[in-house]
């Protein structure tokens, strides 16, 4: 699948707001590997003061925090999905959000995009991020 350019996407000043409002992020596809830029990025995030959340489909805790298998299985509000999968995933990722109801960004990290997802996720009224690594905004933001 070639990788498509993100036409649905929020501008540098919304992103600023989005990390500064979220509080609790659901880190999909983030791995028990250290060496993986989900590791990374999560561990950054979680250092930085939000509340992470990982989900993925083993292991019982990844940085310390119990392991959920799907977006669904997690039991409180999430505010950001913070997305490391592929995108063809995206589609069922933007459907498990707004199944959901509560989520209020869907972050696509670093080369990923999908922008049918994006739009669906949009129209259901959360903000959306492609192609950007949360922790690189971030450390942009807040030094």
């Amino acid at each position: 699948m070639e990788c498509e350019f993100p036409s649905v996407n929020a501008t540098n000043d919304e992103i600023k707001t989005i990390l500064d409002e979220v509080k609790t992020i659901a880190v999909l596809g983030l791995s028990p590997d250290s060496s993986k830029d989900s590791y990374r990025v999560a561990q950054y995030l979680k250092n930085a003061g939000y509340t992470i959340v990982p989900v993925y489909p083993k292991e019982e805790t990844i940085l310390g925090e119990k392991v959920y298998r799907s977006l669904s299985e997690i039991p409180f509000a999430v505010d950001m999905v913070n997305i490391f999968r592929k995108p063809d995933a995206l589609n069922a990722v933007a459907d498990a959000c707004i199944e959901r109801g509560d989520v209020k960004v869907f972050w696509a990290q670093k080369g990923i995009v999908n922008n049918e997802a994006a739009q669906r996720a949009r129209d259901a009224g959360m903000k959306v991020v492609q192609n950007h690594c949360s922790m690189v905004e971030h450390r942009l933001i807040h030094g």
